[in-house]
């Protein structure tokens, strides 16, 4: 294990914060046609173009979602990505009818789920201290942390999508219990939300919906 008085964890600290700052030197903030690609001009998409997603798009997709924080690092979200026809039709006994469709002609819909024993890799990804006392036995605070932190994992990996030039568009009408029964029996892993995945086809979107303006919905204290 390594120790201050070999500077390793001294120097890896002193190299974060210089990453840190070198990359706030480089680029400040976004553009503003960047924020609008991400969240101010996207949109969320149902119709697609016949266009596959590579492989490898995807694993750098993983990638950079992976990077975004949870608490204690938990990184309780699991990714699986329904690309066969095989998979959509399992896929497509869980949801409601008017979905099937954005789901079915979707290149790619990605089942974010979370798992009930992240905690068990703390040691892994938390190694300043072992933190699974405070999960052990606990099964309610179990799931709310990892139902929060992989609903965050989820949009992270909308973000990311957009940021890469996909498109997406989160699908929340399905049966939880159903898509768990399908792809999850055995496992310790729970659904969260499906989100397709692709180059959509923009001839299909109406105009952008109302959203509350800041002094409806913020306030100082």
């Amino acid at each position: 294990m390594s120790t201050l008085e070999d500077g390793s964890p001294e120097q890896l600290r002193l190299a974060a914060q210089k990453l840190h700052r070198d990359l706030r030197e480089r680029k400040p903030n976004l553009d503003d046609d960047s924020i609008d690609v991400i969240l101010r001009g996207a949109r969320s998409h149902y119709a697609w173009k016949d266009k596959p997603v590579a492989k490898a798009t995807l694993e750098t997709l993983y990638d950079i979602t992976a990077a975004g924080a949870t608490s204690m690092n938990c990184c309780p979200a699991r990714f699986t990505f329904v690309t066969s026809p095989e998979g959509k039709e399992r896929l497509a006994k869980s949801l409601k009818a008017k979905n099937v469709e954005k789901m079915m002609s979707a290149p790619v819909t990605a089942i974010i789920a979370y798992d009930l024993n992240f905690w068990e890799q703390l040691p892994f990804l938390f190694p300043h201290e072992d933190r699974r006392g405070f999960f052990k036995g606990k099964t309610e605070y179990i799931a709310d942390t990892a139902f929060r932190n992989s609903t965050l994992q989820g949009a992270y990996f909308m973000i990311a999508a957009r940021a890469l030039g996909l498109d997406v568009g989160a699908l929340s009408g399905f049966s939880n219990d159903i898509v768990d029964k399908e792809f999850f029996t055995d496992t310790s892993l729970r659904s969260n939300f499906l989100c397709n995945v692709g180059y959509a086809d923009e001839t299909a979107l109406f105009q952008k919906l109302p959203r509350f303006a800041f002094n409806e919905v913020c306030s100082y204290i």
